[in-house]
């Protein structure tokens, strides 16, 4: 590809180019849940100048290519490895990391919710994240991934019909992921310390925007790479 258009969707661009993702972020254009819609309609629907944005995408790309990096051929892989490299690469660290950052969430608000009431309602959205994450992983790893797999071993009509169904609760819990995501990254002005906060304040806003952008990279492998070759 020589360059992206309009006519792009931000799931196809950031499977041809990852770092797309950081741009789509900053610009709070979703690429995972709601990423199969062209950029031209996003543009209007964000007033987002269409050039200034194709530009800046454009140019990172040729960089990025430049410097000698290339695209993963996701559509190579087999649907077991890329169940793999998801599990290996995102739900294995999962529960550690989810649970790791509960107690810097409950730490600030602890110490810093009577004058920063937005606090309680971080804690709330992070705590409802955090089941919801859970449970939808736990679900993935013990019934719908050993499906898919046994799907590509013996394939079935039968098989792939349950994995279709299984499909759609995991998508529209994406959505809601996705969903509680935002209203975290709105609660914290994006993720910005207020001004004098301390090391773990700090620490905890930086780890939330981590596990913002680990989670969007998740579900965009999920819903546009490995359920699209079902």
């Amino acid at each position: 590809m020589n360059q992206f258009t309009a006519e792009h969707t931000p799931a196809e661009i950031v499977k041809i180019f990852p770092k797309a993702s950081d741009l789509f972020k900053q610009r709070k254009i979703d690429f995972c849940c709601g990423g199969n819609r062209p950029l031209t309609d996003v543009f209007t629907e964000k007033s987002l100048d269409e050039m200034t944005v194709l530009t800046e995408l454009n140019t990172a790309y040729k960089n990025w290519i430049n410097k000698g990096h290339a695209s993963t051929d996701w559509d190579a892989l087999s649907m077991t490895e890329l169940i793999d490299y998801i599990t290996k690469t995102y739900h294995d660290p999962l529960e550690q990391e989810l649970s790791a950052l509960n107690g810097f969430v409950t730490r600030v608000l602890t110490v810093h919710g009577k004058d920063h009431p937005h606090l309680e309602e971080l804690y709330n959205l992070y705590n409802l994240f955090q089941t919801e994450l859970i449970d939808h992983t736990i679900k993935e790893n013990n019934e719908v991934f050993p499906l898919i797999k046994e799907y590509e071993v013996n394939p079935s009509e039968e098989l792939l019909a349950k994995i279709h169904d299984a499909n759609g609760n995991l998508e529209d819990e994406h959505e809601t992921t996705g969903n509680l995501l935002k209203q975290i990254r709105e609660i914290t002005n994006d993720f910005e310390p207020p001004q004098g906060a301390c090391n773990t304040y700090n620490m905890t806003y930086a780890r939330l925007a981590e596990l913002e952008s680990e989670t969007y990279d998740h579900i965009h492998l999920e819903n546009n790479i490995l359920f699209k070759k079902l």
